[in-house]
C-alpha cells in the first residue's frame, strides 16, 4: 500500500521532479553536463564481461568503498566496477581515486521508468549497496530483475528503526531483496533482521579499512613552511554554526596562544565565502585556501574551502574538532584524524558512529565537549600538554586499527556471489 503511493507520486510527480533537478543545477549541486544520467540515461556503453554496480550515497560511504572496490579488481581482474553516487563533490573524488577498471555515474532519482531504463542499460552482474539510503523504485526494479544484490556497511540508528517499524511491509520488501546484509555492528544487525533483512551478519565497519587519506608532498612541504613553529589545530568537516564556535574558541585563546592559527575545512566547500564572512565579523583575520589568499603570520583562521584536502591538513595539526557534532547532524567520520594520531575533539551528537565512539571513550582516544566554552578549554589543555595530546592520539591510532580484519571479511561474502553465481541466480526471484 505504501510503496504504491510512494511508486504512483514517483509517475505523477515528475513536472516537480524535473524541478527539483533544475533548482539543484542552479545551485551547482549536479553536473550540467551529465544531468541526463540523473535520468537514468548515459552516452557510456556497457562494457563487456561481468560488471559490478556499487552504490554510494557521498562522499563518506564512496570512500568507504574504495578499498572493496580495489580488492576486488585485484582479486577478479576480469571484473569491471560500475560506481554511483549522488553529489558532484563525490563524483570527482572518485574520478580521481577509482582504479581503472572502475568508473562513475550519477544515480538517476527514483522514479520507476529511470531506474529500469538505468538497470536495462548497464545489466549488473552484482549490485553492492553501501550503508542506509534506501530508494524504493530501484531496489524493487533491482527485484524483479531477480539481480543479486548484498547490502554493505548497513547503519540503521534506532531512530530510524522506529520509523521503518512504521511501514513493516515496506521494510520487509526493500531489506528483503538483499541476498546478504552486511552490518556494521550486532545492534544494528539485530534492527535490520528485525525489519525482514535476510542474512544478516555483523562484520565491522568498512570505514575501518580505509587507507589513510592522501596528500601531495608538494603541498604539504609548503604549507609547513607558511605555518612554521606556530601552534595549529583543525576543525574537519565543519556545518553551519559549528564555523562560528571554533573561531570564537579561537578569539578565546588568543591571550594565551597568541600565535595560535586556527584551519577550519567546511563540509561542504562552497561555503567558503559565508564562513569567511562570518568569521571576518568576529574580528578575526582570515584567509581562504580556495582563492589562494596568502596564510599570513597574523592569521586568525585560514578556511581550507577546496575539496579533497583533508589529508594535508590531518598531517597539519595535532588537535583536530570532528565536525557535524556539536549540531545534530551525527558527525562526521573519526578514524580518518584517528590514522594520523591526532588528538579528537567531538560534540555529543556523534550518533551515525555511537560504536566507534563509545569504543574511543572506553580507551581515552577522544574528548567530548559540549559547547564552545567546553571547546576552547579542551583545545587550550591539549596546547598546553603535549604529553596528554600525544597519549590521546596514539590511542585513536590504536583503536582505527581495531578492525583490520573487516576487509577480509566482507570480501568473502563477496566471493560467494563472484565465484559461484549460479548458486545465486534464483535466490531473489524466490524471496
Amino acid at each position: 500500500m505504501i510503496y504504491g503511493l510512494y511508486r504512483a507520486a514517483t509517475i505523477a510527480g515528475l513536472p516537480l521532479i524535473n524541478g527539483l533537478l533544475a533548482k539543484r543545477l542552479r545551485g551547482g549541486k549536479e553536473d550540467r553536463l551529465r544531468i541526463n544520467e540523473r535520468r537514468g540515461r548515459t552516452t557510456r556503453p556497457r562494457p563487456d564481461g561481468r560488471l559490478i554496480w556499487a552504490h554510494a550515497a557521498s562522499v563518506g560511504e564512496s570512500l568507504s568503498l574504495l578499498p572493496l572496490i580495489d580488492r576486488m579488481t585485484e582479486r577478479w581482474p576480469d571484473l569491471k566496477v560500475l560506481v554511483t553516487t549522488g553529489t558532484v563533490t563525490s563524483a570527482a573524488l572518485m574520478a580521481e581515486r577509482l582504479p581503472a577498471s572502475a568508473f562513475h555515474q550519477f544515480i538517476p532519482l527514483d522514479r520507476p521508468a529511470w531506474a529500469a531504463r538505468f538497470l536495462d542499460h548497464w545489466k549488473p552482474d552484482l549490485v553492492i549497496w553501501a550503508e542506509s539510503e534506501l530508494w524504493p523504485n530501484m531496489l524493487m526494479e533491482m527485484r524483479k530483475r531477480a539481480i543479486p544484490s548484498i547490502l554493505v556497511n548497513g547503519r540503521l540508528s534506532e531512530r530510524s528503526a522506529k520509523r521503518w517499524r512504521l511501514a513493516p511491509s515496506l521494510s520487509r520488501a526493500l531489506l528483503g531483496g538483499f541476498n546478504i546484509c552486511l552490518a556494521q555492528s550486532l545492534e544494528e544487525r539485530q534492527r535490520f533482521a528485525s525489519l525482514g533483512a535476510r542474512n544478516a551478519k555483523a562484520l565491522g565497519n568498512l570505514k575501518f579499512a580505509a587507507p589513510p587519506l592522501p596528500v601531495r608532498e608538494f603541498d604539504l612541504a609548503l604549507l609547513k613552511k607558511s605555518i612554521g613553529d606556530r601552534p595549529v589545530w583543525l576543525a574537519a568537516s565543519t556545518h553551519p554554526t559549528e564555523e562560528v564556535a571554533v573561531a570564537t574558541a579561537h578569539r578565546n585563546l588568543k591571550d594565551k596562544h597568541p600565535d595560535l592559527l586556527t584551519i577550519i575545512v567546511p563540509r561542504h566547500n562552497t561555503r567558503g565565502p559565508e564562513v569567511a564572512d562570518e568569521i571576518a565579523k568576529l574580528g578575526l583575520s582570515v584567509s581562504r585556501r580556495s582563492v589562494s589568499e596568502a596564510l599570513l603570520p597574523t592569521t586568525d583562521v585560514y578556511v581550507a574551502d577546496t575539496m579533497g584536502e583533508l589529508g594535508l591538513f590531518y598531517r597539519i595539526a595535532p588537535i583536530v574538532f570532528v565536525g557535524g557534532s556539536l549540531i545534530r547532524h551525527g558527525g562526521q567520520n573519526p578514524l580518518e584524524p584517528a590514522r594520523f594520531s591526532c588528538a579528537i575533539l567531538h560534540g555529543p551528537n556523534m550518533y551515525n558512529f555511537s560504536e566507534i565512539m563509545g569504543d574511543f571513550a572506553s580507551y581515552d582516544a577522544s574528548i567530548e565537549v559540549a559547547d564552545t566554552e567546553t571547546l576552547t578549554r579542551a583545545v587550550d589543555e591539549l596546547l598546553r600538554q603535549p604529553d596528554n595530546r600525544t597519549r590521546i592520539g596514539e590511542n585513536a591510532r590504536q583503536r582505527s586499527l581495531a578492525q583490520a580484519d573487516v576487509l577480509d571479511k566482507v570480501t568473502s561474502e563477496v566471493a560467494r556471489f563472484l565465484d559461484h553465481p549460479a548458486d545465486h541466480s534464483d535466490d531473489r526471484a524466490s524471496a
